[in-house]
């Protein structure tokens, strides 16, 4: 997509960023309503990654009960999770 400074295509966004080494990923999803150009321009110029990809658009959801998220909608869309075995 065009990254236009002043889009008005606003949605929830969610995406993940990678280090340039690789070492690292970052799973971001907004609070609010954001276009393209400001969503890309928080992983290059707040996280200081070069590197990420957009997953969804208005069906952006997140559970996540410590951080006080339990995003509501229709249960659809992509499954992101971590297994860390035991021990």
């Amino acid at each position: 997509p065009r990254f236009l400074k002043n889009s008005d295509s606003l949605n929830i966004r969610n995406g993940v960023g990678v280090s340039a080494d690789g070492s690292r990923a970052v799973f971001v999803i907004s609070n609010t309503t954001v276009n393209f150009y400001d969503f890309a321009r928080f992983f290059r110029d707040g996280l200081g990654l070069s590197d990420a990809l957009y997953l969804d658009g208005s069906i952006s959801r997140l559970y996540a009960p410590e951080l006080g998220r339990h995003d509501g909608g229709f249960p659809m869309g992509p499954v992101v999770g971590l297994v860390v075995p035991k021990g």
